[in-house]
């Protein structure tokens, strides 16, 4: 027969004759195991046919009804057929290795498996025990007297050994090396030796390490840079060294013979001052060390002063400072009224700051001077030194007035800038006449008019300057006054006016009403401007006139000149009312441009009455109607002026009153309204609440404006009215007539509420009307009254309570009445909102949700995922839906469907949603393949999967060229390597869809089984010859 054949045959077998099972897994009772000791190995399920395996070879041979333990292995080794598991009797270090459990149905399971000799007697040595830093290097061996499979950790005192370049392992770990030992490699060192089974620490080891010297210091006490002299020094030299160093002390290359660690300077000097050395050796490691500390001890300042050159300091010269030290200064620095001094191109400095030099120095350069010395250890400063510039004379000052009058003393000053002060003298016209800086000169004469010098002498600088001064000498003016010719200034004529001065005049101005007067076409200035002439005399000259005559030092103001112009009278103003009232008096006023002012005399008729400019009447009566003729006269120019008036006498208003009628003005309805006047009346006028009324299409007038009609009254006709009565002469109102107009009721406005109620909820309606007087009113219900006021409350409503409702208002007055009527709903509430389906959701058939809703509502909303649902049919994003009425149709379902929904019902007291409904929508198998290699060269057996999309998941069924593999029922499955076709098929248990996938599948060299699997296949095949045979 051919391999494949045999194989087949083989297989087949087995298959009819054996459980199909999955790989199966051992584990032991104890792994790794001590010498000598048991070990069970245990299957996590039986193996009725297969092969316990060590290292290749057979130890127990599994089969139907049975099982054989191999000869080697007999006493060794034994087998619990109930559970598969294998006992190692007394386990050899031999026994390690690799034990298998092959079902020919599966891969095999294996187990590696130690057996250990346990640990003793762990020693550790070392190469040497004193070493040297960075010389030696230290090997430290790990060794046990017994023991396998040994582990070894390095501990330094209590951590792990951390590895680097210079600290090394060998390769299985028993040897540390550390190369180059340093301080820190001293230990304990300790092996910690370990295998599966035992432990065991060696004795600790420690190094003795030399080293050093180290880091070499020398502190300085006190820690300062520079000691004053006298102080006590201590300094001590230190290092890292094992074991310790020996010490040896120099100051700048000289041997102090000193080999302590502290040496001490006591009340140093400026000779202990030096570089010192501190010399260190370890005679262990033979190496050498050193370290220095430089000492600077100086003496403290004990004096600072500042003095001059002996020479007084003159402005414009050089001036220089010393500032004297007792003691070393390393910084000087000089100091001017609390400021510090800083060298430029005049301020410098000479020999270490020891001298200041001025050059040149300026009087700004006087103060208080002080110079500070600095050194390590101490700072001084000195006295003050004031330094004093001189300098001058500036050019003097000179105040004096340069003009004076006769008879006066002049004070005359002379000031100069200077230091010390100077000496002053004064000179008139050459000649000395004083020396001091003030000079007195008077009383003056005209000839002490003249130049006055002033000269300034400083005796310590030896400098001089002189200034002048120019004096003028004048007599004072002492009179002026206006004077006029004998004859009248009469307007249009020519007229003079002359100023009258005695003293020294150099100037004469005018003045007209306090303001300077300037020559015009009518007025010019003669005789050093003396005398004014006006030509014509115009009324614009009229006013105060004055002159001044003076000079620089004196003035002198005339007396007040009054110009009054003589003219008139022009024609005669009269003022009066043009009518009278009879009975009242009027008062005539006349009045007419004049000066003098003009006499005045009434005619009436051409009869006098009155010789004033005012003629008071007598009670007028209507024959005191006429001409009153007002006459005027200037008895200077003796001209005359007159003028006539009208005056007509008017008869006099004595009452006005507004008569209505006796009904209510009542809003729509026509209402008048009429002004009874007594007397003469030109005009009537109406005003309400202050403002004129005018006629329009409603308001209606009479002709003489009497009466006022109201054709159709508007509530807005309310309000407080006038009628006023005019004559020419008179205004007389009535008294106010208040008009209240009567209206409404409007329609009513009813609030509250609400208007569509839950059964057994409280409504509250409020009912008001715009209406004048206030409105009575009602509640009517379905043509019958239940309530008597505005206010309509109904604690509980009920079902039958909906209806229209009905609010009437009446007026008393108008007798008119108004409704307005409400709607009232009154409907039960939805109880509960829930989500039903009436069949499996398929893909690709139709589909119904159902929305059921306990208690009456008006609409429903389907929800998808927290978005609305269009209420209209959709084929969008692959859904085909449509909404009639309460359900929600698929049609068809598709898995796009999938997603949380919900119907949200509604009426008119609200919304209210119901639990989610999760929809999956069961669909496939849509596709089927077989996944797994198409060749496998090295395996017998190879795992194969069969993958569908599908919901639920698919039920699968395999089959071999056609023919059903009953006990192959899941998706992923191991076969052996045939020349074979492998078909799944995949079915869907709720949509019933069954679909298929075939697949072959290719040994590369007929029957490729592993020579492991093989042995155990034909050994039971052997074993099952008789049953293939019953």
């Amino acid at each position: 027969m051919e391999a494949p054949l045999v194989c087949i045959v083989i297989i087949s077998v087995l298959a009819y004759t054996t459980d199909h099972v999955r790989a199966q897994g051992i584990s032991a009772s104890e792994n790794p195991i001590p010498v000598g000791t048991n070990v069970t190995l245990f299957s996590d399920h039986p193996v009725n046919t297969g092969a316990w395996i060590f290292n290749n070879e057979i130890l127990v041979l599994l089969f139907p009804g049975g099982q054989i333990i191999t000869p080697n292995f007999i006493d060794r080794v034994g087998f619990n057929p109930n559970t598969s598991s294998l006992t190692v009797i007394s386990a050899r270090l031999e026994d390690s290795g690799t034990y298998s459990l092959q079902d020919v149905t599966s891969d095999a399971s294996q187990l590696e498996l130690s057996v250990q000799e346990p640990i003793s007697n762990v020693s550790l040595t070392t190469n040497g025990t004193d070493l040297v830093e960075s010389n030696d290097t230290a090997v430290l061996t790990c060794a046990a007297a017994t023991g396998t499979s040994l582990h070894y950790t390095w501990l330094n005192d209590t951590s792990e050994v951390v590895f680097d370049s210079f600290v090394q392992l060998s390769a299985d770990s028993s040897q540390l090396t550390i190369i180059q030992v340093t301080r820190y490699d001293e230990g304990p060192f300790r092996c910690n030796v370990t295998n599966g089974v035992s432990n065991e620490i060696s004795p600790p080891v420690t190094l003795n390490i030399s080293y050093g010297p180290t880091n070499a210091i020398v502190s300085v006490t006190p820690e300062v840079d520079t000691h004053i002299e006298g102080s006590n020094i201590t300094l001590l030299c230190s290092a890292e060294s094992k074991p310790a160093a020996t010490i040896h002390w120099m100051v700048d290359g000289m041997d102090l013979n000193h080999s302590e660690a502290e040496l001490n300077l006591t009340t140093a000097t400026e000779s202990h001052s030096g570089d010192y050395q501190c010399l260190l050796y370890n005679s262990v490691t033979s190496r050498f060390s050193s370290a220095s500390a430089m000492i600077r001890i100086i003496a403290p300042i004990t004096a600072v002063m500042v003095n001059d050159m002996g020479m007084a300091a003159v402005a414009g010269m050089p001036f220089t400072l010393n500032c004297h030290v007792s003691g070393e200064a390393e910084t000087i620095l000089w100091w001017m009224n609390s400021d510090t001094v800083s060298a430029d191109n005049t301020t410098i400095f000479g020999a270490g700051n020891k001298t200041l030099t001025l050059h040149p120095v300026y009087p700004s350069d006087t103060g208080l001077y002080m110079c500070h010395a600095f050194n390590a250890v101490s700072n001084m400063t000195s006295d003050t030194y004031y330094l004093e510039v001189n300098f001058g004379p500036d050019k003097p000052m000179i105040t004096a007035p340069s003009v004076a009058l006769t008879g006066s003393e002049v004070f005359l000053n002379c000031s100069s800038t200077s230091n010390p002060p100077s000496t002053y003298s004064w000179s008139f016209n050459d000649t000395e006449v004083a020396t001091t800086a003030n000079y007195l000169a008077g009383p003056l004469t005209l000839n002490m008019s003249g130049t006055y010098t002033c000269m300034a002498f400083n005796n310590i600088t030896g400098r001089n300057s002189s200034a002048y001064h120019m004096l003028t000498v004048l007599a004072p003016v002492t009179m002026a006054n206006v004077t006029a010719p004998a004859t009248h200034p009469i307007l249009n004529g020519t007229f003079n006016l002359t100023c009258e001065a005695e003293g020294s005049i150099e100037s004469i101005t005018w003045r007209h009403n306090g303001a300077l007067l300037y020559t015009n076409g009518t007025r010019s200035l003669t005789m050093n401007n003396a005398t004014l002439t006006f030509e014509p005399l115009m009324l614009s000259d009229n006013g105060i006139y004055t002159c001044e005559a003076y000079n620089p030092l004196s003035n002198f103001t005339s007396e007040n000149y009054n110009l009054n112009v003589i003219f008139g009278p022009g024609v005669p103003n009269v003022t009066k009312p043009l009518e009278a009232l009879e009975g009242t008096s009027i008062q005539l006023n006349c009045s007419a441009m004049s000066y003098p002012p003009s006499q005045y005399t009434w005619f009436f008729d051409g009869t006098p009455v009155a010789n004033t400019s005012v003629y008071l009447t007598p009670a007028l009566s209507q024959n005191m109607s006429g001409t009153y003729t007002c006459e005027a006269r200037n008895t200077i120019t003796g001209e005359n002026s007159s003028a006539d008036t009208m005056l007509t006498v008017i008869e006099e208003i004595k009452d006005v009153r507004i008569n209505v009628p006796t009904h209510p003005p009542v809003e729509g309805y026509n209402y008048t309204m009429t002004c009874n006047v007594s007397g003469p009346v030109d005009q009537v006028l109406w005003l309400k609440n202050g403002q004129l009324i005018v006629a329009d299409d409603r308001v209606m007038m009479s002709i003489d404006n009497l009466t006022v009609t109201f054709e159709e009254l508007h509530r807005n006709d309310t309000g407080q009215y006038h009628c006023y009565a005019i004559n020419r002469v008179q205004t007389m109102a009535s008294h106010p007539h208040i008009l209240d107009v009567n209206f409404g009721p409007d329609t009513p406005l009813i609030n509250g509420g609400p208007l569509i109620a839950a059964k057994g909820e409280s409504v509250k309606f409020t009912c008001s009307a715009v209406s004048r007087p206030g409105s009575h009113f009602s509640w009517w219900y379905n043509m019958s009254l239940v309530a008597n006021s505005s206010v309509l409350a109904i604690d509980s409503v009920m079902l039958n309570m909906s209806g229209h409702y009905t609010c009437k208002a009446q007026n008393p007055v108008s007798g008119k009445n108004s409704s307005s009527s409400l709607m009232l709903q009154v409907i039960e509430d939805i109880n509960s909102v829930r989500v039903e389906q009436n069949t499996i959701p398929i893909e690709g058939e139709n589909f119904t949700l159902t929305c059921e809703v306990d208690g009456p509502y008006t609409s429903i909303q389907w929800r998808k995922d927290d978005e609305d649902l269009p209420s209209n049919k959709s084929t969008t994003n692959h859904s085909h839906y449509y909404i009639h009425e309460n359900r929600l149709h698929f049609a068809p379902l598709t898995r796009y469907d999938d997603g949380t929904y919900m119907c949200v019902a509604s009426n008119l007291l609200g919304r209210q949603g119901s639990p989610p409904y999760e929809l999956l929508v069961n669909y496939g198998p849509v596709s089927v393949t077989i996944i797994g290699p198409d060749i496998s060269p090295t395996e017998f057996a190879i795992s194969i999967e069969c993958v569908a999309d599908s919901r639920p998941e698919s039920e699968y069924q395999w089959f071999l060229n056609d023919a059903e593999l009953p006990s192959f029922t899941e998706s992923l499955i191991e076969i052996p390597v045939v020349n074979s076709n492998f078909t799944c098929k995949a079915t869907n248990p709720v949509t019933n869809i069954t679909m298929s996938k075939t697949k072959f599948f290719s040994s590369a060299s007929g029957l490729n089984c592993p020579s492991q699997k093989i042995l155990v296949i034909v050994s039971v095949f052997i074993m099952s010859l008789p049953l293939l045979f019953r």
